[in-house]
């Protein structure tokens, strides 16, 4: 057994911090959790200081195949499927070591993810505990069609989540929208209409698996909402004309109602200002992320981690510190990166809080990040299933 002591706790859900909290583990899991008082005998202490201790940060949308290169793209499809694996085992132990116990990988080549999906679960220090969807479904020559997972028609989806569900992954995402990445892509276009995104996410739900839709524009969500997705990757409702940006109240109280979730995907690595047209849409962004939140849609923050070079492996707490700076209280911004996020993956009932029960996966950060979020860039301890690896 351990006895893990720290100056404060943020459980997941707060709001308020405990105290000097002594967390029991053993075997994996956190046993008790007690505000002060002396570990039982033969407990191994382990005293984090003036540390705040946090559960290990959920990251809703990853993407452990890509290198956060110049050209991510050619990088991969330069790379043989060993060479593009030892990658990835790389980019998950930079991920776990910034304080991120749990990834939903977003789209890989080969269905790579659920090897190392394998691998994390047999060694915790290997990396986060890996949620996986393989190829995302997209358009022939649509966004990320090199990863391998064009599928076209209403059959041709219906085959291709049957094909995901029947590999074991743990949830089917499709590209609503194009993206930036994709030479001949346009992210501001929808790639698949109705019939079919319906009929991909009755195939999911019928395998008993989440469906997710990487869409950027307001026309997009709306059509992923429409059809029934369970939730929406980035979820920013751009526009191309000059306002940049465009949320649909009606989309949004459809959100609400039928329950569905915004993924946001926030942060960068910092040094590197926004390009000009992202940064024209920040206060529209900042406006429709605050609409969002006062209609009540839930919404939980992924890294996006792989795309590009502000998007490192391990750069997970700026999409934290993002969400503040966009309007979020520091409450908020960690309750959407442990209990929320938990929720988004499916893994809410063993991930994303400190309790008995759960999962023994706990972050220490330096500091307080309850007053002062940057706290989460100093990452002091990180322990995934009662293992301790930094």
């Amino acid at each position: 057994m351990l006895a893990v002591r720290a100056r404060s706790l943020f459980d997941g859900a707060g709001p308020e911090p405990v105290e000097r909290p002594l967390v029991l583990v053993e075997g994996g899991r956190i046993v008790d959790v007690r505000a002060g008082g002396e570990p039982p005998a033969g407990a191994e202490p382990v005293d984090l200081g003036a540390a705040t201790l946090l559960p290990g940060f959920v990251d809703t949308h990853v993407h452990l195949a890509f290198d956060a290169s110049d050209d991510v793209v050619g990088s991969l499809r330069c790379a043989g499927d060993g060479e593009l694996l030892d990658r990835m085992r790389a980019a998950a132990r930079a991920t776990l070591a910034a304080g991120v116990t749990t990834v939903r990988d977003l789209g890989d080549r080969g269905y790579l993810a659920l090897r190392l999906r394998e691998e994390t679960a047999k060694d915790p220090a290997a990396g986060p505990r890996v949620l996986a969807a393989g190829p995302p479904l997209t358009t022939p020559r649509g966004h990320c069609w090199f990863l391998g997972g064009e599928a076209e028609g209403v059959e041709g989806v219906r085959a291709a989540v049957r094909e995901r569900a029947e590999r074991g992954v743990d949830v089917v995402k499709v590209m609503v929208t194009g993206g930036g990445i994709t030479s001949g892509s346009d992210p501001y276009r929808t790639q698949y209409g109705h019939a079919e995104l319906r009929a991909a996410v009755r195939e999911a739900h019928r395998h008993e698996l989440p469906i997710t839709a990487h869409a950027h524009t307001a026309s997009g969500i709306a059509r992923a909402v429409a059809a029934g997705f369970d939730s929406i990757e980035h979820c920013f409702f751009v526009t191309d004309d000059e306002a940049g940006v465009h949320y649909d109240r009606r989309v949004i109280d459809e959100m609400v109602r039928a329950g569905v979730v915004a993924s946001l995907t926030l942060g960068s690595l910092p040094g590197v200002p926004p390009p000009p047209a992202i940064a024209r849409r920040i206060p529209g962004t900042i406006a429709g992320l605050a609409a969002m939140r006062q209609a009540g849609v839930v919404m939980a923050c992924g890294s996006d981690s792989g795309i590009l070079p502000v998007k490192a492996h391990g750069s997970h707490p700026h999409c934290i510190t993002a969400m503040v700076d966009l309007g979020f209280s520091p409450l908020e911004a960690l309750r959407a990166v442990t209990s929320t996020a938990a929720r988004v993956c499916g893994v809410a009932c063993h991930k994303g809080s400190i309790a008995p029960g759960y999962d023994a996966d706990l972050v220490a950060v330096s500091g307080d990040p309850l007053t002062d979020i940057t706290a989460v860039h100093a990452v002091t301890a990180v322990f995934r299933g009662g293992v301790r690896i930094v």
